[in-house]
C-alpha cells in the first residue's frame, strides 16, 4: 500500500470562486482528482497545470471555455490540490505524473482534445499528444518547455531550483506556497512576501490577495510536512539538476515528435516570465509553426490574472484555424 496524505473536504469549502463538483480517478491505490464541467459530448479543453498549482489555477477559464460549447477536464496532481499526496518525495517522477495523467485520458476516453498547458504541465501534458495523436487536435502552449540539448535554461529557473534544495529559501518544513502565487500575481510586494516566507508565517492579506491565498494554501492547509513532498520534487525534476526523475530523455523524444508534426499550435505567452523568457515562446511558435500571442505585463501564472484574454485569444485562433 501507498502511504499517503488526503485533504480534507473542508479546506476548500470556503474557495467560493471555484464551486465545481470534485470528480476521482483510481490510479492504483490512489485518488486523482479532476474538475469535468460542460456538455459530455462537446469538444475537450485539457486544461493542465504545473507547480506549485493545481486545477484552480484554471477558475476565470473554465466557466468562460463552458459558455464557448466546451467540455472543461482539469485534473490535480498527485500531491496536489484534491488529489492524493504520497508520503514519499522518491515516490514522485516526471514519467509517474505522465503515466497517470494517461491513465485519465483513457479512462474517460476523451478525443477531440485541445489542449492547454503551461509549466509543468507543459512536459506531462504535451507527452501525451506525443504518445496518443489520434485524440488531440489542437494544442494551447503557454510558459512551458520541453527539456532537450539545446534548450538554455535561464538564471530564474537555476535559481528557483537551487532554492529548494538544502540551504536555499523555500527548503523549509510546510513551505507557504500559497504566499508565492499572490506574490507572482503582483498582489502583495516581495519586501511583505519574503519575510513571511522565511519565519513561516502569513502576512495580514486583503481582498484578491487574501483569496487566491486561500485558494492555493487550500490543498495543504493543517497537513503534515510530507504533504509538500510532491511540489518539492517539481523543482528537483528539472532535467540540467536530475535527468532521471525529469524524464529528459522522454521529453526530448516528445519535443522532436512534435515537431514533426502538423496539428495547430497556439502559443499564448506571458511577456514578464523571467522563466519562460518571451523570446523561447516565440522561438517555439516558430519551430512548430504555430501562432504566437504574447500578453504584456502577464507572468508565469498568467492564468491567474489574465484568464479571460487567454480564452480570447484562445477562441479566436481557433476560430481561425478550422
Amino acid at each position: 500500500m501507498t502511504d499517503f496524505l488526503r485533504t480534507p473536504d473542508a479546506n476548500f469549502a470556503g474557495l467560493l470562486d471555484f464551486q465545481f463538483t470534485p470528480n476521482y480517478h483510481t490510479w492504483q491505490d490512489l485518488r486523482m482528482h479532476y474538475v469535468d464541467e460542460g456538455p459530455r459530448d462537446a469538444p475537450v479543453v485539457l486544461l493542465t497545470h504545473g507547480m506549485p498549482t493545481w486545477s484552480y489555477l484554471y477558475r476565470d477559464m473554465i466557466p468562460l471555455l463552458i459558455n464557448a460549447g466546451y467540455r472543461c477536464i482539469a485534473p490535480d496532481h498527485m500531491g496536489f490540490g484534491r488529489s492524493d499526496k504520497p508520503t514519499d518525495i522518491h515516490w514522485y517522477t516526471i514519467a509517474r505524473h505522465t503515466e497517470i495523467l494517461s491513465s485519465l485520458i483513457t479512462a474517460l476516453d476523451l478525443q477531440r482534445i485541445t489542449l492547454v498547458c503551461q509549466d509543468w504541465g507543459g512536459p506531462t501534458g504535451l507527452a501525451q499528444a506525443a504518445m496518443m495523436p489520434e485524440r488531440f487536435e489542437r494544442y494551447v502552449i503557454m510558459n512551458t518547455w520541453l527539456h532537450h540539448p539545446e534548450y538554455v535554461y535561464t538564471d530564474a529557473i537555476r535559481s528557483w531550483n537551487k532554492n529548494w534544495h538544502e540551504g536555499g529559501l523555500f527548503a523549509r518544513p510546510r513551505p507557504e506556497v500559497g504566499l508565492l502565487l499572490v506574490l507572482s500575481a503582483g498582489l502583495t510586494p516581495r519586501e511583505v512576501i519574503f519575510p513571511a516566507l522565511i519565519k513561516g508565517e502569513v502576512p495580514a492579506l486583503e481582498g484578491k490577495a487574501a483569496t487566491l491565498y486561500q485558494g492555493f494554501a487550500a490543498p495543504f492547509k493543517g497537513l503534515d510536512d510530507k504533504a509538500f513532498n510532491g511540489l518539492r520534487r517539481f523543482p528537483l525534476s528539472i532535467p540540467f539538476d536530475s535527468y532521471d526523475n525529469g524524464n529528459g530523455a522522454a521529453q526530448t523524444l516528445h519535443y522532436r515528435t512534435l515537431l514533426a508534426r502538423t496539428v495547430p499550435a497556439h502559443f499564448i505567452w506571458g511577456c514578464a516570465d523571467d522563466v519562460f523568457v518571451e523570446s523561447w515562446g516565440q522561438e517555439w511558435a516558430r519551430q512548430m509553426g504555430g501562432t504566437f500571442d504574447g500578453i504584456n505585463g502577464a507572468g508565469h501564472f498568467l492564468q491567474n490574472t489574465h484568464g479571460a484574454e487567454i480564452v480570447r485569444h484562445m477562441l479566436a485562433r481557433i476560430k481561425a484555424s478550422t
